[in-house]
């Protein structure tokens, strides 16, 4: 298990074993090829006499349906892989572990949300705990601590700045590089770009042609890839499924469905709009991502050398790429926070909004250039005349390499602060 057991996810491994001392049954939910299997065998390590059945295999599969309470009969801990091909398995679960319900009973792995499947009968409230394996963080691949939110939030942008940011040896090209890469284990691995790109196009054939039917009956296959096509050239813009109708000339009902589905499957992100009695004229609409910029790269046709030109349309993939690296880290905050998007009808756009229960916010702008200017500040600033002390800080994230004020808690900072800041 070299070489991809290399990569996965520190924290996830440390998670799911503590999870597993405490709980009946816990889930390793992520998309394909995020590791789930990989890191369930590691696990099984800790765990003498543990057993691991894969449900893409028929033969398991038929037995699994054939009798699901003998399936699941087993003294110490039984791993499932896949376990949405067998829905039915989970109430023979649930029998087992309120007859015993001692911890660390069942670990399984899914490729697709498995409290969002109309066909699972009873998730085992109260005895199932989920932990969802994202590709990889830069942190990760870089081995590297990971704690730009929970800075800022503890000690505030001005005190985080003069401890922890120093310049950035990052150009422009080496963020673009980055985000063309992509944190599949499997693409970080494959240094050559024509294997990563062959790798993100057996990706989406195997997705629609395999995970999609797992979990639903479509039409015409060819649909969703021209979506998903579509949405990677569009990427971090708003989810209006009739916009993507009309291109499309589907039908909205369609679509809406094939991106409920995409969502399932990991591969698209919608994040919520922002707004508060304060910001009344906000847009409710939400923002689409794709989870994994290297994917949405490749199908958007954006590879590296196209990419450097200096017209290259590289913001939006900069963009995805920041928020991805956000929505990564708030897995592992000491604290929850949620990530937003605000946009309101008079344009003021903010690529990012970090919520803490308590009301205090963060604004976050991306930049993909090597140079920042006043007016990238303009909607937060627009934010902070509303909020007062309730905006803790207003960050430009940029592709260049210095820590600059613009004002009352407000930064300029490198992009790579994302996985260089620690506590």
């Amino acid at each position: 298990m070299s070489g991809l057991s290399e990569l996965l996810p520190r924290r996830a491994n440390e998670n799911v074993r503590a999870a597993l001392a405490d709980t009946r049954v816990v889930v390793i939910n992520g998309a394909r090829q995020t590791g789930k299997s990989t890191l369930a065998r590691l696990i099984m390590e800790g765990f003498p006499g543990a057993e691991l059945r894969y449900l893409d295999e028929a033969a398991v599969r038929s037995a699994a349906q054939a009798d699901p309470a003998l399936f699941v009969r087993h003294d110490g801990l039984l791993v499932l892989d896949e376990v949405q091909r067998v829905p039915e398995l989970l109430l023979a679960i649930k029998h087992a572990v309120d007859v015993e319900p001692r911890p660390g009973r069942f670990l399984l792995t899914g490729s697709a949300r498995l409290l969002a499947l109309r066909d699972i009968p009873d998730l085992l409230p109260g005895r199932l705990e989920t932990i969802e394996l994202w590709p990889l963080s830069q942190g990760e691949i870089d081995r590297t601590a990971e704690c730009f939110v929970d800075a800022l939030f503890e000690h505030g942008a001005e005190q985080m700045v003069a401890q922890t940011v120093t310049h950035s040896v990052l150009h422009r090209e080496d963020y673009l590089e980055r985000a063309l890469r992509g944190g599949y284990p499997e693409a970080v691995r494959r240094t050559d770009l024509g294997r990563r790109a062959r790798f993100f196009e057996s990706y989406v054939s195997d997705l629609i042609s395999r995970d999609v039917r797992q979990v639903a009956e479509i039409e015409r296959p060819a649909d969703m890839r021209r979506l998903l096509n579509l949405i990677s050239a569009s990427m971090a813009t708003l989810s209006v499924p009739a916009a993507f109708a009309n291109r499309l000339r589907l039908p909205a009902s369609t679509v809406k469905r094939y991106l409920d589905l995409l969502e399932l499957l990991y591969v698209v992100r919608r994040i919520p709009a922002w707004s508060t009695n304060l910001t009344t004229r906000a847009v409710a609409t939400p923002k689409l991502t794709v989870v994994d910029t290297g994917l949405a790269g490749h199908l958007a046709g954006m590879t590296l050398k196209r990419a450097k030109h200096p017209t290259a349309p590289v913001g939006p993939i900069m963009e995805n790429f920041v928020l991805g690296e956000l929505a990564r880290q708030l897995s592992w905050a000491d604290y929850p926070v949620r990530l937003y998007h605000y946009r309101d009808r008079d344009q003021n756009e903010v690529d990012a909004i970090l919520e803490r229960s308590s009301g205090e916010v963060v604004a976050v702008e991306v930049k993909a250039a090597e140079t920042v200017r006043s007016e990238d500040f303009r909607a937060i600033r627009h934010l902070a005349r509303r909020l007062g002390d309730q905006l803790l800080a207003g960050i430009v994230l940029y592709a260049g390499r210095q820590a600059l004020p613009f004002g009352e808690r407000l930064y300029a900072l490198p992009i790579s602060v994302l996985w260089t800041t620690s506590l």
